[in-house]
């Protein structure tokens, strides 16, 4: 990637993944779907079953070869969250409730102003966190080992 195309780089994305969104330019205008991937490098979106496109792959080792059907990524600016109380497509923004909490609001024309939740797809990580210890993993009974006493001043390093 050249450092033009760095630059034009959406900086604070507003669309995440399992956003119900409504594709508005494209062979799918009109259409809504869940976003699948956000390809933030790229500023692509994937949306599941839409801008589908047929992909010839190669018959290589372990898998078979063929003609199949593909979702296919979309340009960020292609797309735009539906307002959850119209259905309407919107603009998103940010605002802070009395808690502190930060949430996304609807705005623009014809927009309720109303909460756009997080989706809960969010909430299931996409590459679990390993449960197994590494052979690089400091082990827990030196991690949890007691080395220095505050009072005393023992197990301090002498610099």
């Amino acid at each position: 990637m050249g450092w033009k195309a760095a630059q034009k780089l959406i900086r604070h994305w507003k669309i995440v993944r399992g956003d119900n969104v409504m594709i508005i330019r494209g062979k799918d205008k009109g259409e809504t779907g869940l976003i699948k991937r956000v390809i933030r490098s790229q500023n692509r979106v994937i949306v599941e079953g839409k801008n589908l496109v047929k992909k010839h792959i190669k018959q290589g080792q372990g898998h078979e070869g063929g003609i199949f059907t593909v979702e296919a990524p979309l340009h960020a600016s292609n797309v735009q969250v539906v307002d959850p109380v119209t259905g309407k497509p919107c603009k998103v923004g940010t605002r802070y409730l009395e808690d502190g909490s930060k949430v996304r609001v609807s705005r623009g024309l014809g927009a309720s102003g109303s909460i756009i939740p997080r989706p809960e797809i969010l909430k299931i990580r996409t590459t679990p966190r390993p449960t197994v210890a590494g052979p690089k993993d400091t082990p827990m009974d030196l991690v949890l080992e007691k080395t220095y006493n505050p009072k005393t001043g023992i197990g301090m390093p002498c610099l």
